[in-house]
């Protein structure tokens, strides 16, 4: 599993900073909605502690889709008037503070997917309206091989701490914006605020997609055990994520 934490993310940021460069900031941040990080942190909590303990932290974690959006806004709206260090610091005080409050909220899979659906119903209208980018900035080997570092050692530490505490939080921290956060500085800094903002409400709309892989695994888990669980949470996550694809709309300044 620690080769999947050092392969599996790292090779996912370079895609999608490939994408960016290719196709923009609005498919470099629906691509990372998806369930790449979350949903193998939480395969291998099946894995160690069972499908019942497992189907807890799914459920936290399709509720964290809250936090994610709390952090792609609160990001957002500083990276306007703020450097990237500050609108970390704010992004990341949203998620922790969305993340408490979820945890203070009954853990059920349809009272989490009711918490999570109503964040990504609001999500665009809480984010700031920039005039999307027209190009993406080439990006270098050693930025690349940078983001790809960072996601690893993210991912390595987020990983550490979900293994010591219990289901709830270990759903919470899975869904922890390691790829949002990366891929926001690293936009941020080289390509400017509107381009990071533009990513990360694209962002958002790919987290249906997070969100229906989540709600399969909690509610599966307890039935089909691990192996049919994951796997149908796969599908439902591919089916959401061409739906948002199908249903997004490019949202522009003055629109």
């Amino acid at each position: 599993m620690l080769a999947l934490k050092l392969i599996l993310v790292p090779t996912f940021l370079l895609l999608i900073s490939l994408a960016g460069r290719r196709w923009g900031p609005s498919v470099a941040g629906w691509l990372a909605g998806l369930p790449v990080v979350a949903g193998p942190i939480v395969l291998l909590v099946a894995l160690e502690q069972g499908a019942a303990f497992a189907s807890i932290a799914a459920s936290a974690s399709l509720a964290a889709v809250f936090a994610s959006v709390a952090f792609g806004a609160s990001y957002s709206h500083a990276s306007m008037h703020l450097g990237w260090p500050a609108a970390l610091f704010f992004g990341m005080c949203a998620w922790t503070l969305a993340a408490t409050v979820i945890s203070l909220l009954p853990n059920t899979p349809w009272w989490s997917l009711l918490v999570a659906v109503g964040a990504l119903v609001a999500a665009p209208r809480l984010f700031p309206v920039v005039a999307a980018p027209s190009t993406s900035r080439s990006i270098g080997s050693a930025e690349l091989l940078l983001r790809m570092a960072a996601g690893a050692a993210l991912t390595l530490a987020v990983t550490g701490l979900a293994n010591t505490v219990g289901s709830q939080w270990s759903g919470l921290l899975a869904v922890f914006p390691v790829l949002g956060s990366v891929l926001a500085v690293f936009s941020h800094r080289g390509q400017g605020s509107a381009f990071a903002a533009t990513l990360l409400r694209a962002l958002a709309m790919g987290l249906w997609s997070l969100a229906a892989f989540f709600l399969v695994a909690a509610l599966a888990l307890p039935i089909f055990g691990t192996a049919v669980s994951f796997t149908l949470a796969v599908v439902a996550a591919a089916v959401a994520q061409a739906t948002t694809r199908l249903l997004a709309k490019p949202k522009t300044a003055g629109t």
